[in-house]
């Protein structure tokens, strides 16, 4: 089991504890909120933030060598911070240790940098469960999650077995229990997970709904991170919807996924939110095909999302030079008819607001 800690850098959620562990005291009983002369009030809405892949190294490193590593986040940082809560797909190990494995990429990143500019960035929790965490073995995971701890930040999707590894993320937000639990679905197989052995946390449906199930016991608000579907794509492929369904019949209030490096549809179902993929965020390539994505905001109130806005993202970076900004005018609308075209199929009406994407729930709509 793994200790309760406080954070180490000044944030808007002061009071706010992180734990990796569903038999902590401190996760339950959460009081309900309450009105001046005693009765009982709607609960206020949380903000969650969610963003696509974060890798600070590659051929983004001399840049960052050169601008600091605020850098990247310094045109969207507000947006980030501004919500209750923040969550990224950390891509590549914080280590400047390990063997590098034998795979055609392999990245990391300095953890002494990356990490304290992630916290003053607003990331308040993140996936470590992709193809790239164990990229330097066992010695860049461990470094990885002591580089977090230390800024308060906090992971799930990875540990020294499979249990710990399948093991949610809960954080508590003046008394708002919030649990993350994440999946990885890309090989090398040597990365996940085993009763023995440290790695990621594979996808496996009955695993999935377990862990979905019992962390929805003891949180509110359930969010399911997947690393899955195909680099470059827009299409699903099956597992992914498979896994998106089960997971929210599981109990979960909403599916982030990430991989494919380019924006995917957005699926309602039930009463959750599948964002299959949202594209890059911050990642050291110059690929020609992750040149826009989006920041997800979601609004949830008592379980469920009742609103989704997608803020439209330039993240080409021969253009943007591993600084994304907010798209305006037309490019982001653009984007946003993308998005209506990729998700209208899978059940979700998009509106344009402003360049902005935005759904909300309408109770008949099932």
């Amino acid at each position: 089991m793994r200790l309760l800690r406080p954070l180490f850098f000044p944030s808007r959620f002061h009071r706010r504890i992180v734990a990796t562990s569903v038999s902590v005291a401190l996760l339950f009983g959460a009081a309900p909120d309450a009105r001046a002369d005693g009765a009982q009030a709607t609960p206020r809405v949380l903000t969650i933030a969610a963003v696509g892949d974060i890798m600070l190294g590659g051929t983004a490193t001399p840049e960052l060598a050169r601008y600091g590593y605020d850098y990247p986040f310094e045109r969207v940082g507000p947006l980030i911070r501004n919500a209750d809560l923040a969550f990224g797909n950390l891509e590549g190990p914080l280590t400047e240790r390990g063997q590098a494995q034998s795979k055609r990429y392999v990245f990391r990143s300095p953890p002494d940098r990356v990490a304290p500019a992630l916290a003053r960035a607003g990331f308040d929790v993140v996936s470590l469960a992709n193809n790239h965490s164990m990229d330097y073995g066992i010695e860049g995971l461990r470094d990885t999650m002591q580089a977090l701890a230390r800024v308060g930040i906090a992971h799930a999707g990875a540990g020294g077995n499979l249990v710990v590894a399948r093991e949610p993320a809960f954080l508590n937000l003046d008394g708002r229990h919030v649990a993350v639990l994440a999946y990885s679905l890309t090989f090398p197989e040597e990365f996940w997970a085993t009763d023995s052995r440290p790695g990621t946390a594979f996808g496996h449906e009955d695993q999935v709904r377990a862990d979905v199930a019992e962390a929805r016991k003891r949180a509110e608000i359930v969010l399911v991170s997947f690393h899955w579907g195909q680099e470059g794509s827009t299409e699903l492929r099956d597992y992914q919807r498979k896994l998106g369904h089960a997971a929210i019949e599981a109990g979960a209030t909403a599916v982030i996924g990430h991989h494919p490096h380019v924006l995917q549809g957005v699926e309602r179902y039930r009463d959750g939110i599948i964002l299959y993929s949202l594209g890059n965020f911050v990642f050291g390539s110059y690929s020609a095909e992750a040149t826009r994505s989006a920041i997800a905001v979601l609004s949830v109130q008592q379980g469920r999302v009742r609103e989704l806005t997608l803020y439209p993202i330039n993240v080409k970076n021969a253009e943007v030079v591993f600084q994304p900004y907010l798209l305006k005018g037309t490019e982001a609308d653009e984007v946003v008819r993308h998005m209506v075209q990729m998700s209208q199929p899978l059940g979700t009406a998009f509106q344009n607001s402003d360049g902005t994407a935005v759904w909300r729930v309408t109770e008949d709509a099932k």
